[in-house]
């Protein structure tokens, strides 16, 4: 027999859609705050709930932080690699591709980007190996995407391909953290300013080429 504790969080909210309303607090609050600097206690306010019954439902902190996380990791990395499978001659580049998956899974829950590029994350914790796993698999992806970028333009010098990699993930960071300070930005408005940038940007370093 199902008793009410398992069937409904407060006010006669079902527990399943508390639980959704508390990681959607929780995945804004450690994306704008850090790890290090968000409480459960503003969470909780956040959501109009106590502590205790965030910790019943999750635990800790660190509970509440993996719960964000997972489904996030899990989101980006395929969405990621869906963009990289397509092999349609008339679709974007491969880079565009991703560029428009990563703001369409992000589109709802755009500082969860920042809960999985998280610095202040407490050394050698379960939250901080966690993250690594998903940044390791995601910077996996980037190697391999990168590494075909420059051997399709005829270079295949292993640290070029490790320095792009590095500099494709600031790229990603710096565009979702603009993305955020300009909310009327759909993904598909984004996808087509990358598109324009990334034209602008070869048109500039092909000119510096042919200079004497």
């Amino acid at each position: 027999m199902t008793t009410l504790s398992s069937r409904a969080g407060t006010k006669g909210v079902p527990r399943a859609d508390r639980e959704q309303q508390i990681l959607a607090a929780a995945t804004e609050e450690f994306g704008l705050h850090g790890y290090e600097a968000t409480t459960v206690a503003a969470i909780a306010v956040r959501v109009g709930v106590t502590k205790p019954l965030l910790h019943q439902y999750f635990g800790s902190k660190q509970g509440l932080y993996l719960a964000c996380l997972d489904p996030i990791g899990d989101r980006l990395l395929h969405a990621i690699r869906t963009a990289m499978d397509g092999h349609d001659t008339a679709a974007p580049s491969t880079p565009l591709r991703v560029l428009s998956a990563l703001f369409t899974a992000l589109d709802a829950q755009r500082r969860a980007w920042f809960v999985l590029y998280d610095p202040s994350l407490p050394p050698g914790s379960d939250a901080a190996r966690r993250a690594a796993h998903y940044r390791d698999a995601i910077d996996g992806l980037a190697a391999t995407g990168t590494a075909e970028l420059l051997r399709t333009a005829g270079t295949t010098d292993p640290l070029d391909a490790d320095a792009l990699k590095y500099a494709w993930r600031g790229l990603c960071t710096a565009l979702v953290r603009w993305w955020i300070e300009h909310p009327d930005q759909s993904p598909e408005a984004m996808t087509r300013r990358c598109a324009r940038i990334v034209r602008a940007a070869h048109t500039v370093f092909a000119a510096d080429d042919d200079s004497p």
